[in-house]
């Protein structure tokens, strides 16, 4: 029997964690952390019903937190088996995790000095460096349309998602027993938008028994990238012409090298004369260097493009702030100055001091360019509210708020459904999951009418039993 349950992303988008159990084995895929609302932080606390002690391994799709960042914890509770993930994958998640690591000591460090002033007990961080090293001491990594065994009876294959560097969708074939006929249960993690810069476009199956298949935009399609180019560059020069400032909270791994290739396209087209941007992270500009070391993962536009001696990570007026005392000078700069800071969703990062110090400004745009979990301070400012809280202080937010649809790195639903396509055919067993829940219903019932697929909708906690085929292959 082959058991596949939800711990994460199931009625939601954050925490993506999948376990797969056979009689031979026990795999899990991802372990991210819940990101946005009130009890996120007790939830990356508290470990799901898996004994980390008896998997057999883990196989990490990309390295956005929501997918690697409690990994940590599997360590901690005494896992020490091998953790597949592509070679990008394994670069990005050592910046990612070590970023994440020490915004833990750092938040722990501070709650106890307020701890201690009140005669409270003390707090230990989620997890430390020193647990991230034993983390990464575990890794192995796996190339694209590699096949490889990774525990008793069950074989894996990653191949481009088209996301962010280095993300794959998984290809398993399971055995439940030696002699049981073979299941291939595809992982889709997160799927990218076709067409976008820099990386190649997603890869669909091509067999699939059962597709466990994110819907984070299940609903909707996105704006034309094109059109969507065209209002970013609009908003910079109103912006300029009144001497404002644009504030875009990005994500460090893939938004922001995605808008840099942007600036630097309308640059070369002449189509901006100028252009004064700040890349206010210190992570994305280890992100940014480590894209360039991978070249090979590029698609053919920007390998043109460096064949024509131009760096698509690069542009003049393109400024980085790697200290914070070169953060902090940036709250006085105008004149349509842009700020590309970090993190997307507003939960933390330099982007909430920008927000703290400029949000009572009418001079101000921010300008949302990805998605805004439920609870977090991005989609509190996106629902339209008057006053936020920011670094416990009431602000006012007088500035302007935008939402730029088209520049999200998750593919929209019709792409979604033509990612699905090619094995449509095939009827596999789909699960939605990585969606909220109006997301997913309205990707099931388009699934249905247009594929004649019947979609389930898990919970988190939920666990089903996977059968094979009927008839052999």
């Amino acid at each position: 029997m082959v058991h596949l349950s939800f711990h994460g992303a199931a009625g939601e988008v954050t925490g993506s964690c999948y376990l797969l159990q056979t009689r031979q084995a026990r795999v899990l895929v991802d372990f991210g952390m819940f990101q946005g609302g009130r009890d996120s932080e007790e939830r990356n606390r508290e470990m799901p019903a898996i004994d980390a002690h008896a998997l057999d391994a883990v196989v990490l799709s990309h390295a956005h937190l929501d997918h690697c960042g409690r990994l940590p914890l599997l360590t901690q509770c005494g896992y020490a088996g091998p953790i597949f993930s592509t070679p990008a994958t394994f670069s990005l998640a050592q910046i990612i995790l070590r970023d994440s690591a020490s915004i833990q000591e750092a938040d722990a460090e501070r709650e106890n000095r307020y701890r201690a002033s009140q005669d409270r007990p003390i707090i230990e961080p989620l997890y430390t460096v020193r647990d991230t090293e034993r983390v990464f001491a575990l890794f192995r990594t796996v190339r694209y349309g590699e096949r490889k065994t990774i525990a008793p009876g069950v074989d894996v294959r990653l191949f481009d998602a088209g996301h962010i560097l280095g993300s794959a969708s998984i290809e398993m074939r399971v055995r439940d027993t030696p002699d049981a006929r073979e299941m291939v249960v595809v992982f889709s993690a997160d799927v990218g938008v076709p067409g976008s810069p820099l990386l190649r476009d997603p890869t669909p199956p091509h067999e699939a028994d059962v597709l466990v298949l994110e819907s984070t935009y299940g609903d909707r399609d996105h704006r034309g990238r094109a059109a969507t180019v065209e209002e970013l560059v609009e908003l910079l020069e109103r912006s300029r012409a009144e001497d404002g400032k644009v504030l875009i909270p990005a994500f460090a791994v893939g938004r922001t090298q995605d808008l840099i290739y942007h600036f630097g396209e309308q640059l070369r087209a002449g189509r901006i004369k100028a252009l004064s941007v700040h890349i206010d992270s210190p992570m994305a500009i280890e992100v940014s260097e480590l894209y360039k070391r991978y070249p090979h993962l590029f698609d053919a536009e920007t390998c043109r493009l460096r064949a024509q001696g131009y760096d698509p990570l690069d542009f003049p007026g393109l400024q980085y702030a790697q200290t914070p005392q070169q953060s902090q000078k940036l709250n006085n700069v105008l004149g349509g100055t842009v700020i590309i800071a970090g993190a997307g969703m507003c939960t933390g990062g330099r982007i909430v001091h920008h927000l703290r110090h400029s949000l009572a400004n009418p001079a101000t745009r921010v300008v949302f360019v990805g998605y805004q979990a439920e609870g977090t301070l991005g989609r509190r400012l996106v629902n339209g509210e008057k006053v936020v809280r920011v670094h416990g202080e009431e602000v006012p937010v007088r500035a302007s708020v935008h939402t730029v649809n088209g520049f999200s790195a998750h593919a929209g639903q019709s792409e979604l459904v033509d990612w699905v396509r090619p094995v449509a055919h095939a009827k596999p067993r789909v699960f939605l999951t990585h969606g909220e829940q109006p997301q997913r219903e309205k990707l099931a019932a388009r699934l249905r009418a247009e594929l004649g697929l019947a979609c389930e909708l898990p919970m988190h906690g939920h666990s089903v039993l996977l059968a094979p085929r009927s008839s052999p292959r």
